[in-house]
């Protein structure tokens, strides 16, 4: 009780002092700080949540938490909350409580530390509630897409917070977006090239931290286009074949199949599809050929497959050529219509004859015959041995057929022309209707007949078209495009006659002028015309009408006129006359006439009168009597003279012919005026009024040509006709191109030609190329060196590359035309020698030897038997060589020692540079040396040797070596010729062993390279132990390449070092054997300075000299061997005595 008493007042002292110390801030006291900030969260409803805040100071400060302003009960104030605050200062939720309208945890959070010191406040912290709906906003759809097709589903999921991610899942698995095919973004599953396997029901899924929502499945449903397994195929069969086109295809689902035709349609009562698909055509006519298509199709896709189809019909005649009469001098022309499929050739051959004619020959071949591309076979100037029988062909794959005409050629006489009686008269037709145009024709001999519409032949390979054996030209089912002006031509050896008439084919034509014209509706022949009065270019007629005037009467007469002098036909002088007489004027003076009327009514012309007796005019030369010269150039204007194409006699010569619609008696001839386009007229006179042709010879040839013609008398001359464009055929040139030139390029294997063209009137055409021959001399007629060149025809010079030196070209250039190659330029000689720097000297002579007997060496059995041979020399060799080491094991007690003193600084030489060691040890005694101890100051360079090999070993192995140069250098393989280097590689270790004299040549030492003094007593391999270059196995291949250094080409031979003999005017006693120890690495090169300095080696016996290697002794290359090195002489001093020194080289 008394202890309780006694606390009391303590505990209150304690408080005093405690209120006392409080008013007043302790140095150890600090204000709070918050050291962990609340950082924002987002959570699930219902789930626990922790918002951390540290604080710091002294006193311990306390820690209170706000939420959007207003301060948060905790479970200190009420223990009821689900919100407690930790030990640690941090808010602690047990869980989220989260409504609709109620939202008591979600807002902005902030804490606040404090103690007496002040308060720190923490920076705001947001608490959010994860939310996900149950509604997708967009679900994915069915998609049906064919295989190979890019698929796309779309899809947006539920609103939610956060915002949720899209996976999708295919049958409940989820699909791998790490297939290249598929691409997940914004909602969208994308899956390009889709395949079979793709197929399938896929779900959407949303997600966030509240958990996954699936959307409603989606199926994607992947079609196969159809795919043909079999195709239909391009055919050519035979009339009345059958013929089947395949068709197989798959897809899904199972696409249907159907045929049609691309012309139209298919052949009705003729094709069958059968079970298969495939389309079977039977009985197969010309008109059937086509492209026929199989179509394949189904729901996603559509296919098509082609195949044509070419029907070979036989050839067959559908218009035969008719035997003709005619006089010598005339053009006939015999027609020959084909019709087949393929298009049959056509040519034509004289029965007895063995030449053929066929279309577009060169004139010169066929002189006066021609073929044209439609058959039609044409003489020209016929003489009278053309008489005979000639024979139409026609021919392809699918058969021949032949058919033949006579011609007889008969001398002039004084019988008339043929004479038409009745010809084609003018019709108005509608379409379908069936025409008939007659041509009834009379005259001794019996005239052919052929027809013309609007100026070109008919060939009558229409099936409406026929011709009947009176003349008559019958056309069935017309059509508009059949209107034209239709001319029949009668023709015997006595002349020729036409008669033109119209045809329209239109819809609304007259059916009564469609009907045709009775005979008896046509007036009768006038009676003979009598001559009833004659002057120098004049004839008066009279004559008697016929009782019979036909349907209706006779409204004018019609008058024709015939005359040798005037030409070979039928000509009307007059028409519309009114009058049963008439004078008929603008005939020639001294000429002898017939004349025929027609009469002309309302339904035609009549058959001709008889002839009339023939007249002749006065004879009256119009310059013996003085003419007015106004007058004569007043007729000569109105003399209209018409150019006829020209025909093709030869590749130079043509036939001119020309027309004359207005005679005239002051006309004493024709002036043919001629040039080549752009040039000088030429003249050729024609002195016969009368002559309707003539031939221009010595033409060039390809050349275009302006032709026109006029009418003269004495000085006056007429207007010029119209002027013609013909063309020579070409030929290939007569000449070659002149001033061909050749000029090698400098350091180079190409040349430059360049040329003239040949003199334009040899041209014979236009020219288009130019080709240049390089024909090598390669021996056997070879062609690997021929080189041949074409360039443009305006272009006179080209550049030929790729000429193999020491090979001798002849370049030949000609031009060339559509006509073909021209005649060649004389060769012209080239050759590429071979300079310094494309061969070295010490392969010059073995390149000349090789040229010569390449043809012998290249064979494989010679090759065969200089390899034998060489391999048992070298199994000798080794046999003798092998006996020989044996013998110096005895002689082992010798040791030799050579030593090296170069003259001068070899740094100037980099081919010996790279074959020597770059530093010296001069050895006394017997203290070890360590040979790869690089000595740059001393100038003197010493070696040890192994094997000393005789004189003989070394020219043995020379001969070796060069078999091998040679026959790399015959083959080509392994010799690069270039300018500055050249590489002879060896498959196996070849050693070069030279015998060292003042005459000699050596090589550079290679990396495995030892130089010996020799006793006298014989040679004696290294020491072992004291030996500064170690022993080599020889088992070891070098790869030491014979490259040049770029400088050391420039070099004369005579200014290289050459190798410095050994002399002997010092020897060293030999010395025992030492014990051999493990070999050291091989010497190898290195660059050293060589200096002129000289060494004085050691007089103790045993002594020896080596070089010890560069630091870089392993695994170097070896060294180079250069072209000029090949007479490489070095005086310099020998230490030692020896009897003879050679250079051995490991290749």
């Amino acid at each position: 009780m008394e202890y309780r008493h006694t606390l009391v007042p303590l505990l209150v002292l304690f408080a005093l002092r405690t209120l006392a110390y409080g008013s007043r801030p302790r140095l150890e006291d600090a204000a709070p700080r918050i050291i962990e900030h609340p950082s924002d969260l987002i959570v699930s409803k219902g789930e626990p949540a922790t918002l951390n805040c540290k604080a710091e100071g002294r006193p311990t400060p306390m820690v209170e938490w706000y939420k959007d302003g207003e301060r948060v009960e905790t479970d200190r104030e009420d223990p009821r909350s689900h919100r407690m605050l930790l030990p640690s200062g941090s808010l602690f939720f047990l869980r989220i409580v989260h409504g609709r309208r109620s939202k008591p945890d979600e807002g902005v959070y902030v804490c606040v530390a404090r103690n007496y010191l002040g308060e720190a406040v923490s920076r705001n912290a947001s608490l959010e509630v994860a939310i996900l709906r149950d509604d997708f906003r967009q679900t994915p759809s069915d998609v049906v897409v064919a295989a190979g097709e890019p698929a796309v589903m779309e899809c947006i999921p539920p609103r939610g917070h956060p915002e949720p991610t899209i996976s999708w899942k295919r049958n409940n698995i989820r699909v791998n977006d790490r297939d290249e095919r598929i691409t997940i973004r914004g909602g969208k599953l994308m899956i390009s090239n889709t395949r079979k396997s793709d197929a399938g029901m896929y779900v959407c899924v949303g997600t966030n931290m509240v958990g996954e929502k699936d959307s409603d499945p989606a199926e994607l449903v992947v079609f196969e286009r159809p795919v043909f397994t079999k195709q239909p195929v391009n055919q050519v069969v035979l009339a009345d074949d059958t013929v089947d086109f395949f068709c197989e295809v798959h897809g899904d689902p199972t696409p249907t199949v159907r045929w049609r035709r691309e012309e139209g349609e298919l052949p009705r009562g003729r094709f069958e599809i059968r079970s298969d698909n495939s389309l079977r055509l039977t009985q197969v006519r010309g008109e059937d050929e086509g492209t026929y298509t199989c179509v394949s199709e189904n729901s996603v896709g559509k296919a098509e497959a082609s195949g044509t189809l070419q029907v070979h019909v036989p050839p067959q005649i559908v218009v035969r050529p008719r035997d003709q009469i005619t006089a010598p001098g005339r053009t006939i022309t015999f027609l020959c219509g084909t019709k087949g499929n393929p298009p049959p050739a056509v040519f034509w051959q004289k029965e007895g004859s063995q030449i053929l004619l066929f279309p577009i020959q060169e004139p010169s071949q066929v002189g006066r015959f021609s073929v044209s591309l439609s058959g039609e076979l044409t003489i020209m100037d016929v003489q009278v041995e053309d008489s005979g029988f000639y024979i139409c062909q026609a021919i392809s794959v699918a058969g021949s057929i032949l058919t033949k005409a006579l011609l007889e050629v008969e001398t002039p006489s004084d019988r008339v022309p043929p004479i038409i009686r009745q010809g084609p008269a003018n019709h108005t037709l509608s379409p379908g209707s069936t025409t008939q145009l007659h041509c009834h024709i009379m005259g001794n001999p019996i005239p052919s007949i052929q027809w013309e519409k609007d100026g070109q032949r008919i060939l009558g390979n229409d099936g409406r078209i026929s011709l009947m054996e009176n003349g008559t030209f019958q056309i069935t089912n017309l059509q508009e495009t059949d209107s034209g002006v239709y001319t029949c031509l009668a023709s015997s050896s006595s002349g020729e006659t036409s008669w033109s008439g119209a045809l329209t084919v239109k819809e609304s034509a007259d059916s009564s002028v469609a009907q045709a014209t009775e005979p008896f509706q046509l007036p009768g022949p006038p009676h003979k015309p009598i001559v009833t009065d004659v002057s120098k270019n004049s004839v008066s007629l009279t004559w008697q009408p016929n009782a019979h005037e036909g349907g209706a009467a006779v409204t004018s007469y019609i008058i024709e006129a015939f005359s040798q002098s005037a030409g070979s036909t039928w000509q009307t002088v007059a028409d519309m006359v009114k009058m049963e007489t008439h004078t008929i004027t603008g005939l020639l003076p001294n000429t002898i006439y017939l004349f025929i009327v027609r009469a002309v009514n309302a339904y035609g012309l009549s058959d001709p009168s008889p002839i009339s007796e023939p007249v002749r005019t006065q004879d009256v030369n119009p310059t013996g009597q003085g003419v007015d010269h106004r007058q004569v150039q007043r007729e000569l204007g109105e003399v209209a003279v018409q150019l006829q194409d020209p025909s093709m006699l030869t590749t130079a010569s043509i036939r001119v012919s020309w027309t004359v619609d207005r005679q005239s008696q002051f006309v004493q001839g024709y002036r043919l005026f001629y040039r080549p386009s752009g040039g000088s007229w030429l003249l050729q006179d024609i002195n016969s009024p009368s002559e309707r042709s003539t031939v221009l010879t010595n033409l060039l040839k390809g050349t275009e040509y302006e032709i026109k013609i006029r009418p003269y008398f004495d000085e006056f001359q007429g207007k010029d006709s119209r002027t013609l464009l013909v063309r020579t055929p070409e030929e290939v040139p007569s000449a070659p191109p002149r001033a061909v030139t050749v000029v090698k390029l400098s350091n180079s294997s190409s040349a430059t030609v360049s040329w003239e063209p040949p003199p334009s009137r040899m041209q014979n055409g236009v020219i288009l190329e130019y080709r240049v021959w390089c024909v090598g001399s390669g021996g056997d007629n070879q062609t690997r060196y021929h080189i041949n060149k074409t360039v443009d025809g305006n272009t006179l010079s080209t550049v030929v590359k790729g000429l193999m030196p020491s090979v001798l070209y002849q370049v030949e250039v000609a031009a060339v035309t559509s006509a073909g190659v021209g005649a060649r330029s004389q060769p012209v000689s080239v050759l590429i020698k071979c300079s310094s720097s494309v061969y070295p000297p010490l392969l010059s002579t073995l390149v000349s030897l090789a040229e010569q007997i390449t043809d012998v060496v290249k064979q494989p059995a010679f090759i065969a038997g200089i390899g034998g041979a060489c391999w048992v020399i070298l199994m000798g060799f080794s046999v003798w060589i092998y006996c020989r080491r044996k013998k110096r094991k005895e002689l082992s007690h010798y040791t030799a020692s050579f030593a090296y003193t170069p003259a001068g600084n070899m740094g100037n030489y980099p081919w010996l540079a790279d074959s020597w060691p770059t530093t010296n040890l001069v050895h006394s005694g017997k203290e070890a040396v360590n040979c790869c101890t690089a000595n740059h100051d001393t100038a003197e360079r010493y070696y040890n040797g192994r094997m000393l090999r005789t004189q003989y070993e070394c020219l043995f192995l020379n001969f070796v070596l060069m078999l091998k140069l040679l026959r790399q250098i015959v083959l080509f393989k392994h010799i690069k010729i270039r300018s500055s280097s050249y590489t002879v590689s060896s498959s196996c270790n070849t050693h070069l062993c030279l015998c060292s004299s003042d005459e000699e040549w050596c090589p550079p030492l290679p990396e495995r390279t030892y130089l010996m003094e020799g006793c006298k007593d014989g040679p004696a391999p290294p020491q072992r132990n004291n030996a500064c270059s170690p022993a080599t196995s020889y088992s070891h291949q070098s790869t030491a390449t014979l490259t040049p250094s770029p400088h050391e080409e420039t070099r004369a031979p005579h200014d290289l070092p050459r190798l410095h003999q050994l002399d002997s005017h010092r020897r060293l006693p030999c010395g025992p054997v030492p014990v051999p120890q493990a070999p050291s690495p091989p010497l190898t090169q290195s660059n050293p300075n060589l200096s002129g300095q000289q060494h004085h080696s050691s007089s103790e016996a045993g002594t020896l000299q080596c070089q010890s290697p560069a630091p870089r002794c392993l695994h170097s290359q070896g060294p180079a061997l250069s072209e000029d090195s090949v007479s490489a002489t070095t005086p310099g001093k020998v230490t030692g005595s020896a009897a003879c020194s050679r250079i051995q080289a490991c290749m």
